[in-house]
């Protein structure tokens, strides 16, 4: 299973690394899939998707909430993470991780997507985590580049 942000890719570097990685599904775990960044909302970013043959799934429920996306703005991760794990004990996104958990187990290969270039800093680290403790999944961090 791998993770990628998007913050610092252009759609072909972050299509290019997905191709790299043979992902054939991204599943968006964005609270809200909209961007400012072009081809990167929700509806473009599945066609992007679709252009390059990998699968889309949004699973707004494992997002941070509000709250959560305010502290990683101001640069509170501490705060970010205590926020989205307690999202992530909720029962809409525990219900979304075991869907979260069919997909991987059925040894498609997946990428968890959000904004955040540097998984440390980003929740879906968190929902990686988590899917570990339900699965026997080894977890690359993508990376794409600027251009």
């Amino acid at each position: 299973m791998a993770t990628i942000g998007y913050q610092a890719a252009t759609v072909d570097s972050f299509l290019r690394a997905l191709r790299e990685a043979d992902i054939s599904l991204l599943v968006d775990v964005r609270a809200v899939a909209s961007s400012r960044r072009p081809g990167f909302s929700k509806s473009r970013l599945a066609a992007n998707l679709a252009e390059a043959g990998i699968g889309y799934v949004h699973l707004r429920a494992l997002g941070t909430p509000a709250e959560g996306r305010a502290a990683a703005r101001a640069g509170r991760h501490a705060r970010m993470r205590a926020v989205y794990l307690r999202h992530l004990a909720t029962h809409e996104a525990q219900a979304e991780l075991s869907e979260l958990a069919e997909l991987v187990g059925a040894n498609r290969s997946v990428c968890v997507l959000c904004f955040e270039a540097d998984p440390a800093h980003c929740h879906r680290s968190m929902v990686a985590a988590a899917l570990a403790e339900r699965l026997p999944v080894d977890v690359v961090h993508l990376h794409p580049s600027e251009s």
